[in-house]
Parts: structure tokens; sequence; C-alpha cells
């Protein structure tokens, strides 16, 4: 570090109570020329630390996840998601877990329809399903609803898939195993 960023280092360091790791995020974001002020902050953990460092060092928009109340892999999907020039205002926000951003993500980056599917109460699984459905072009209204899980809507997709009548276990009633056991038994029998 040069003498100015040293200056700067040190006037951080003895204002707050940084771990070693954190120190280490504040010292390469200076060695580097970045605005460590976005992120040298008591309340960043060194690992959220890393990804608005990695945003700032990608010239990304850090103000989109630099939030303590995102945690470290909610960051790295909207971090993520700029690096792939979509539009993150979509699931940057607090209401969506990691891996439900990431399947928001995977279908913008993927350019389909995701406002079928980024809703809350749709947890990443259903998501999941619901966005394989979108990218293969299946009718996913008859298996996008709440009511059914992941796994459920799962072997719907895969019936919708394997082009067989789904309307004989699509009943949010029936578990998981026992669609699987209906859908393998009419593929069986096509």
């Amino acid at each position: 570090m040069n003498e100015e960023q040293q200056l700067t280092y040190n006037k951080l360091i003895s204002k707050n109570n940084f771990n070693e790791d954190q120190k280490d995020e504040i010292r390469i974001g200076l060695e580097k020329e970045l605005d460590v002020n976005w992120y040298a902050k008591p309340e960043y953990t060194w690992q959220k630390m890393s990804e608005i460092r990695w945003g700032l060092e990608g010239n990304l928009d850090v103000s989109l996840y630099a939030n303590p109340e995102f945690s470290t892999y909610q960051m790295a999907e909207i971090r993520e998601g700029l690096e792939s020039n979509i539009n993150v205002l979509i699931y940057a926000k607090n209401e969506y877990e990691w891996q439900q951003m990431s399947q928001i993500k995977e279908g913008l980056i993927d350019n389909i329809d995701v406002s079928l599917y980024a809703k809350p109460e749709y947890d990443f699984n259903q998501m999941r399903q619901i966005r394989l459905g979108l990218c293969e072009n299946l009718d996913i209204s008859i298996y996008a609803r709440p009511e059914f899980n992941g796994f459920q809507m799962k072997q719907i997709r895969l019936g919708l898939e394997n082009k067989i009548n789904v309307e004989l276990y699509l009943n949010p009633g029936i578990s998981w195993n026992e669609m699987k056991e209906i859908r393998l038994e009419l593929e069986s029998n096509k």
C-alpha cells in the first residue's frame, strides 16, 4: 500500500473493531484503489465484504446489494446477475432467499417470463420446476400453483414432457412418490 492508502487503512481500522479477515478485505480493496467505504463497516462479514469488493472490481452498481440485511449468498446472486447484465431489481429483495433469487436469475438469463414464478409464495424448488417447464414451452398453468410442492410439480412437469395425461395424478393430495409411480406406469403403457 502507498502512504495515502496506509493512512486510510489505519484510520478505518482504528475506528472499528474488524477481525483479521475483514482487515484483509479492506487492505485488498485499498491496494486495488477501490472505494472501500462501500464495505469497510463492521456489520459486514469478510465474505460480504468480498462480494462487494468483487462488484467494485467489476465496475458493477454495488448499491443494489451493499446491504447488511442480504446474506452473502443473496449478494452473490445479485452480483452475478449484474455481471450477466440482467435486471436484478426483479429479485434483489430480501423477501427472496438466495435459492429463489438464483431461479429468478436463471430465468432472466434464459429470457423467459419470470413474472409467472417470481413470487415469494413459491419456494426455490417450485420456482425451479416452473422455470424448467417454461424453458420446455410446457403449459405450466397446469401445475404452477402453490398447493403443489416442488416434488409434485416435478412429476407433473415430467409427465407433460413425456406427453402423458397428467390429469390422472393432478391432485395436491397425492404424494409426489405416488405421482411418480402413476407417471411411470402411464409412461410404460404409452
